[in-house]
């Protein structure tokens, strides 16, 4: 007698990848209802590109780590800069700018904010994935981070999820419901669209993994397929862990970020993840690490050892997630999709010691003791030197166009998935991941209307044909990408990268590198292919124009406005407020003045940022 569920897996695999390539067959009809996956997109935040073991890291990740041998991992996958503009593209396939996300709303200016599609939040022109897959059927679910939009009709709740619990926010406190900096009043979690309280015994990377189980399990015996979204807050500051996963890394990082540095992009080579000739990129800022005293070191290493701890506890609360999956016969028909909305973090305090920084964790509530590092009421990040070594051999970090702020990990991976264990070299993007879903589930894109309204058209590519080897690209060398950033500004074609990074790191001017075989964007080619480079900056003005990129107000800076946002939204005695937020912000500042300094010290013809290492 046929094992009916392993009969079923069987056509599905048939149906997917002899059936979907057939041309005028539409996807929708190739795969049956009962036939179709199950998908469990997972995203971690502000996670670096060599941060996990399947890339080349000393964290112990076992679950994403047998996730990679059983499908593959992308080496030339980019993504936004920052949060929300990340998941705007990953969520609907297109691009962020004209989803109405450019970028996160506590970081827009007023001027900006006068446009429609500078609201910092989910447009109504733009239809999720998770909308469509309800659509035809599936059931749908999220647990964990949204950042898309507050009110009643930006929710989750709305946009597509069947079932949700989601924190609105750009983040919050790991082990309690609070909010992690003063522009918030409360850490704000909405469940099925309602307000919510976090249970007592909150941790947030055990609690989204539960929620998910309990989701998947109230509907699991009706037949239906599922999505499940599980956007973790690991790894975002504040950085907190359980102590049993910090003290397994007690020590580990006691030689500092330019050792671990060096070794991660070893084990990348080792790994083929990048090319074995790759150079190391000098990072303005990151510091001198035998500059430190002993005290220093030691404290560095503990936090950075949280920050481990924190992804190790992500991986080991998934590997709940598929162990259930399997219990219940459910893994065989899914497909995992991990990877991170953006690259490591490196804007926290130099000093969290200082004077200014203690001071400022304690108008919030916190405290940065050596001892009870990463637990309940400890601020925590990691510093520009670890955030560095995070995204090792990359340049750059989260908020920056360099690649250590794009490129992350992304992993597919599924029982019936043709390759295992495979790297895959092409070039990817975030808005090819919804595309991609809705091939896999044999779900059709929505045309230039949806629900009675028009909706702007799907600019991501399908991925599937290189997770069957059918190519070898999906982008042609002529196809560009473009990106931009509060003026950080980047452009993609073919195996080149056009890329402007603004100061207190960057220099404000453009660079042209060759991604592929110099990922960490050290030998500059804009003098050697002058063609291209003026080829590509045409490209650019066609893609602001044509995305409604606006031009910033003068004087602009990222952290200057989240002062001011902070300022403006939540309070009335302005002067007041501005120095109490000024507190709690000082040490994030004083790192800012430091990295500009920095920059000025080097900016010299003979020592460039960009020279090797």
């Amino acid at each position: 007698m046929l094992n009916c569920p392993r009969a079923l897996h069987t056509l599905w695999a048939l149906w997917l990848f002899f059936v979907l390539p057939l041309p005028g067959l539409h996807a929708a009809e190739a795969l049956a209802p009962a036939a179709r996956p199950n998908i469990v997109f997972i995203l971690a935040d502000d996670l670096g590109y060599t941060d996990i073991a399947p890339y080349g890291s000393e964290v112990n990740t076992p679950t994403l780590s047998a996730l990679a041998r059983q499908g593959v991992r992308f080496t030339n996958y980019h993504t936004a800069a920052n949060c929300a503009p990340a998941r705007a593209m990953l969520l609907t396939g297109v691009n962020n700018h004209l989803a109405g996300v450019p970028n996160i709303p506590e970081m827009l200016a007023p001027e900006q904010r006068r446009h429609r599609h500078y609201q910092g939040v989910l447009g109504d022109n733009v239809v999720t994935v998770a909308t469509l897959l309800e659509g035809v059927g599936y059931h749908t679910y999220m647990a964990g981070k949204w950042h898309l939009g507050a009110t009643p009709e930006k929710r989750p709740s709305r946009r597509g999820f069947e079932r949700t619990v989601a924190l609105m926010d750009s983040g919050a406190d790991n082990w309690e419901q609070r909010p992690y900096l003063p522009l918030y009043d409360e850490a704000n979690w909405f469940a099925d669209g309602e307000r919510f309280t976090l249970p007592d015994d909150f941790y947030s990377s055990r609690f989204l993994v539960d929620k998910t189980i309990e989701f998947i399990g109230s509907n699991l015996q009706d037949g239906k397929p599922f999505f499940a979204y599980l956007p973790f807050m690991a790894v975002h500051m504040p950085v907190q862990a359980p102590q049993a996963f910090t003290d397994r890394y007690h020590g580990v990082y006691a030689s500092g970020w330019d050792v671990l540095r060096e070794q991660r992009l070893q084990r990348a080579v080792a790994l083929g993840i990048v090319p074995a000739h790759t150079a190391l990129r000098t990072m303005p800022g990151s510091g001198d690490w035998q500059a430190l005293t002993e005290q220093r070191k030691r404290y560095e290493a503990k936090r950075m050892a949280v920050y481990a701890g924190m992804i190790e506890a992500m991986d080991f609360h998934l590997g709940r997630l598929v162990s259930y999956l399997k219990s219940q016969g459910a893994y065989e028909n899914t497909i995992f999709i991990f990877t991170s909305d953006n690259g490591s973090e490196g804007s926290g305090p130099v000093d969290p010691t200082a004077l200014s920084s203690r001071l400022g964790a304690a108008f919030m509530g916190y405290h940065v003791d050596y001892a009870r590092l990463g637990l309940k009421g400890s601020y925590n990040t990691i510093s520009p030197g670890f955030a560095s070594a995070a995204a090792s051999p990359l340049a750059f970090y989260k908020f920056y166009t360099g690649e250590g702020g794009m490129r992350v990990p992304l992993i597919i991976a599924g029982e019936h998935l043709p390759r295992r264990d495979a790297v895959l070299p092409a070039f990817a993007w975030a808005t090819d991941i919804t595309p991609t879903i809705l091939s896999l589930t044999g779900t059709p894109q929505p045309g230039e209307r949806y629900a009675g309204q028009p909706v702007q058209p799907i600019t991501g590519r399908d991925l599937t044909p290189l997770l069957r080897g059918e190519k070898q690209r999906v982008y042609t060398e002529d196809d560009a990408v473009g990106y931009e950033l509060t003026g950080h500004a980047a452009l993609f074609q073919g195996d080149y990268k056009l890329v402007l990074n603004r100061p207190p790191l960057g220099d404000g001017q453009w660079h042209l590198y060759d991604i592929v075989r110099d990922p960490g964007e050290v030998v500059d080619l804009a003098g050697d292919r002058p063609g291209l480079f003026q080829r590509m900056q045409a490209r650019y003005a066609q893609y602001q124009i044509e995305n409604g990129v606006l031009p910033l107000p003068a004087g602009y800076s990222q952290m200057r406005q989240l002062v001011t946002n902070t300022v403006r939204a939540r309070y009335t005695d302005a002067v007041l407020i501005l120095l109490l937020s000024l507190l709690v912000l000082l040490p994030f500042l004083v790192a800012y003045r430091m990295r500009v300094n920095y920059s000025r010290q080097r900016a010299t013809p003979d020592d460039q940022p960009w020279s090797k290492s």
